[in-house]
């Protein structure tokens, strides 16, 4: 079965950093793009970044851009989120999700995702 789990969420001020991390279990996922998106409440859920199987490909949502920072090391079939200068509009459950497209940023060609981590940023 394959299963996604994310970690690294919590509360941080406005400015602070927190680093998520998603690792992969029940299959490999080194031929497939890893991606982040997010969800606020009471909104859709939204594209955050996206890493290529081979890290040669990385795509970020311009709200982010400058920010925030995807790697991924296949050997351990994780991919991470590096988030600085975290803003209050940064708040939400971040979903990491697998697709078999290159570096695609819509969500329904994501087969597989996490179940989420509540990032809240205070202000």
């Amino acid at each position: 079965q394959v299963q996604l789990v994310e970690s690294g969420g919590g509360l941080v001020q406005a400015g602070g950093s927190l680093r998520l991390s998603c690792a992969g279990s029940g299959r490999t996922f080194v031929s497939y793009t890893m991606g982040w998106f997010r969800q606020a409440p009471g909104k859709e859920r939204e594209f955050v970044s996206a890493i290529s199987w081979n890290r040669g490909a990385t795509i970020y949502a311009d709200s982010v851009k400058g920010r925030f920072t995807i790697s991924r090391d296949n050997a351990k079939n994780t991919v991470d989120l590096q988030m600085n200068s975290l803003k209050p509009d940064d708040t939400a459950v971040y979903y990491c999700a697998t697709t078999p497209y290159l570096s695609t940023m819509n969500p329904a060609q994501y087969h597989y995702w996490g179940q989420g981590t509540q990032v809240t940023v205070s202000s």
